[in-house]
């Protein structure tokens, strides 16, 4: 069996797959960059890059040097430039988006970006307790609401390992298959995976930057972390978490 799951790891179903035959190739419409906010929804505007200034305290190399994973974090909030920080600089457009898309500040395969940013916050400057979605296209978040017990079932989503509800925030990852398969077709799940890696590593990058720590995580509890955020498990569905902290030990140059 294991060497049967080995598959996945693998790039032969590309050979397989009639390209021809995508949705791209049809000529339908790509999907678009992100989920719309409801329309009576308020977005909630964050700082953007060009206002950040200072805002990293280390160079491009010491902060690579620096990465590791860090799963116990200060009672400090997070300020909301910092969020900002990383947000951007995890699913940050770099050029203006168009109606399917545009560069952003991580690869992906085809340049489809088939990620949704949540967030489970509990201590971050000028936000509220609760759930947000991140709105790349506008750089902006929505407030999803305050469920009971926030901490105890974001910890309960990451498989009940404690710190991903004593973080300041912690990072929930979709994917919405449909993107990618837009044009991979049946060749796109090892591409979405990858992308995530691509994602997260820039978050650890980023976070050693404004003196904050990660900690990815790869085991959860899948109903339990899809249920806390309200997708339906199909067509939307989580992929990857990281809790993100204060570490302590950091001050600005």
């Amino acid at each position: 069996m294991m060497k049967e799951l080995r598959y996945f790891l693998k790039d032969s179903i590309r050979k397989t797959v009639d390209f021809s035959a995508t949705r791209q190739s049809l000529g339908y419409p790509p999907p678009p960059a992100e989920k719309p906010a409801p329309g009576d929804t308020a977005v909630i505007p964050l700082p953007r890059p060009g206002e950040l200034k200072g805002i990293c305290g280390i160079t491009l190399e010491e902060a690579i040097s620096r990465r590791r994973s860090v799963r116990q974090y200060s009672s400090l909030p997070v300020s909301l430039e910092e969020l900002a920080f990383l947000l951007w600089a995890t699913q940050g457009f770099r050029t203006t988006p168009g109606p399917g898309g545009g560069f952003r500040t991580v690869p992906s395969a085809g340049c489809r970006h088939p990620f949704e940013t949540y967030l489970a916050v509990f201590r971050v400057e000028g936000l509220e307790r609760g759930l947000y979605r991140y709105l790349p296209v506008e750089h902006g978040l929505i407030f999803l609401g305050c469920p009971e017990n926030l901490e105890a079932r974001t910890a309960q989503a990451a498989m009940g390992q404690p710190f991903a509800g004593k973080a300041a925030v912690t990072f929930i990852w979709t994917a919405v298959p449909a993107r990618t398969e837009w044009r991979y077709g049946e060749a796109s799940v090892k591409v979405i995976a990858l992308d995530a890696g691509h994602v997260c590593q820039n978050l650890y990058i980023a976070c050693q930057a404004v003196g904050t720590g990660t900690c990815a995580i790869a085991a959860y509890d899948q109903e339990a972390a899809d249920g806390l955020i309200g997708v339906d498990g199909e067509e939307e569905f989580v992929v990857y978490m990281a809790p993100v902290g204060k570490t302590g030990n950091f001050t600005r140059s």
